[in-house]
């Protein structure tokens, strides 16, 4: 079987390669991901579940599935320029990501499947930082967390438990982490960006009540919060806060081992330990 042995929550903002390069180690955010990092080393996965949000750069308009599982043997990236993130191939378990999908058909999970993509800065700007020689395959799944209508709290909280029964009864032993990829508040372009800026200002609010849901493991509290009402108002990219809980529904309620929340940025760092 398949177990789970690690989660960890970190966000994608793209700048952030290039902002580390600039500053060098002592970059918070270069810090909080060498302390989620030690966290995936110390467990060893065999394969990385990456729940992210595609910005229209993988999927577009004319089809945009709410959740897509890529199926392959291998897959590269960015393919959205994101600046001093270099250009990599990554390995995809295509044995893994098959089973899953069927696993997720037998509980009515829909997946649209993809089969010749590349993946943008929301699954490389993690992996740049947490696994930097980009040896572990991955199995990445894509939650509509852009464009509305978003995918409910609950479905993608349903969907990381099914995800936990799939590796249940995978037959090979595969130690796997989980990774959810992005923010809690972020608006860009979007509605709350001032007219001379890129982006908004980030909802310290929202950011610190679901660091508090996450930090106590109240589960329950974070689904009744998170409408989509409330992911709205939390900005345009919120949504991504979608691929935490289907982590979250993957490892059950649970208190991480590490919560760095950082609400000026709207985001928040976060690692679970579930190897025994």
């Amino acid at each position: 079987m398949a177990q789970i042995v690690a989660a960890v929550g970190v966000p994608h903002r793209p700048a952030l390669p290039a902002e580390v390069a600039r500053v060098g180690p002592t970059h918070d955010a270069a810090q909080l991901f060498g302390a989620i990092r030690a966290e995936l080393e110390a467990v060893r996965p065999d394969v990385i579940v990456v729940f992210t949000a595609d910005h229209l750069n993988t999927f577009f308009l004319d089809n945009l599935p709410l959740l897509t599982i890529g199926v392959t043997d291998r897959t590269a990236g960015p393919n959205d320029g994101t600046p001093a993130l270099p250009r990599c191939e990554l390995s995809v378990d295509e044995r893994l990501a098959q089973h899953v999908r069927l696993e997720g058909i037998n509980q009515c999970f829909d997946f649209g499947v993809t089969q010749e993509f590349e993946v943008d800065h929301s699954v490389l700007v993690p992996l740049h930082f947490l696994t930097p020689t980009m040896q572990i395959p991955i199995l990445p799944i894509f939650i509509g967390g852009i464009v509305p209508p978003l995918p409910l709290a609950r479905r993608c909280f349903a969907l990381g438990q099914m995800l936990r029964e799939a590796l249940a009864s995978f037959q090979t032993s595969t130690r796997v982490a989980v990774l959810a990829s992005g923010s809690i508040s972020l608006d860009i372009g979007g509605p709350l960006a001032p007219h001379d800026q890129l982006a908004g200002p980030a909802d310290q609010g929202w950011v610190k009540q679901v660091v508090g849901y996450l930090r106590s493991a109240d589960v329950d509290g974070l689904l009744n919060a998170t409408t989509a009402d409330r992911l709205t108002r939390a900005g345009n990219v919120a949504g991504e806060l979608l691929n935490w809980i289907a982590l979250l529904g993957a490892i059950g309620a649970r208190k991480p081992v590490v919560l760095e929340p950082r609400p000026h940025h709207g985001d928040a760092f976060a690692a679970w330990r579930l190897d025994g």
